[in-house]
């Protein structure tokens, strides 16, 4: 099925849609999405060629504790890629939402309900870290590591999302470098609203044209997937133009509803930090 076949998988979903705002705990309200109907388009066979995470940051948490007292958290949610479901996004700030009126024990009650219920709806384990808001060094601001793009002098006119332009690449040179860019922007799927993300390349193998890379970047610019589709298209295009040693391809998308979304694909296991930049 390619992705766009898989129209009928979508038409539940409430984005773009009027929605009832429920304040009881609901999770009825959670949505999945299969990842099949990206990546039977990448063709990536019957093993996945990379692993990795999608790292959600919630910052609208709220329940009620025991007595009716509000409490408020930021949360982090960390979605395994081997997961056969993506959350829906706006169907996951509706489920939030629900925790508003609701009474809860303790802390622990509501991370063991969202891990439960995000869990069952992503098709394999999702962990949840809760911090109270006092807890700045959770979600430290920080920058990407690497050499940024973005100041390159390049010329574009065309904005249609092009993998060609990668083709040529690499060079002879073997290289070890981190690669920068904040000029990622896609659309969404569903309602073509603008999504807007930084990309780190971390990569060990052929010496990659800059120019080609940030170009094929600025591509995406009227490109329509979801975050984490995005970034797995991003991995397998230059996975097969550049064959390289160790790639990682992780970004980081500005927040929408609360809610911001950082996918991650690697060649190996990497131990991934969890930083804000300043656009989150």
């Amino acid at each position: 099925m390619s992705l766009y076949d898989g129209a009928h998988e979508l038409a539940d979903l409430p984005l773009g849609k009027t929605s009832q705002y429920q304040d009881q705990y609901d999770p009825s309200q959670l949505r999945a999405v299969p990842r099949s109907l990206n990546r039977d388009s990448l063709a990536l066979g019957d093993a996945l060629p990379f692993v990795g995470e999608d790292i959600w940051n919630g910052y609208e948490l709220s329940w009620l504790n025991a007595k009716g007292k509000p409490v408020v958290a930021l949360a982090q949610f960390r979605f395994p890629a081997t997961s056969p479901n993506l959350v829906e996004s706006k169907s996951f700030k509706l489920y939030l939402n629900s925790f508003n009126q609701t009474r809860f024990e303790s802390a622990d009650a509501v991370k063991a309900a969202l891990e439960a219920d995000l869990s069952a709806t992503a098709g394999g384990k999702a962990s949840v870290s809760l911090y109270g808001p006092a807890n700045l060094a959770a979600m430290p601001l920080a920058d990407l590591d690497g050499q940024c793009l973005d100041e390159l002098d390049i010329e574009v006119d065309d904005y249609q999302f092009n993998p060609a332009l990668l083709d040529g690449l690499g060079g002879a040179e073997q290289v070890e470098e981190k690669l920068v860019s904040h000029l990622l922007k896609s659309n969404c799927l569903i309602t073509s609203q603008p999504d807007w993300g930084s990309v780190q390349i971390h990569y060990r193998g052929p010496k990659i044209d800059r120019e080609k890379l940030l170009r094929y970047l600025i591509s995406f610019r009227q490109h329509n997937e979801f975050h984490e589709q995005c970034v797995e298209r991003i991995y397998m295009d230059l996975s097969r133009r550049l064959a390289p040693e160790f790639l990682l391809v992780s970004a980081r998308y500005t927040r929408r509803g609360g809610l911001d979304i950082n996918p991650w694909r690697a060649s190996e296991p990497v131990l991934m930090s969890n930083p804000r930049l300043p656009r989150q």
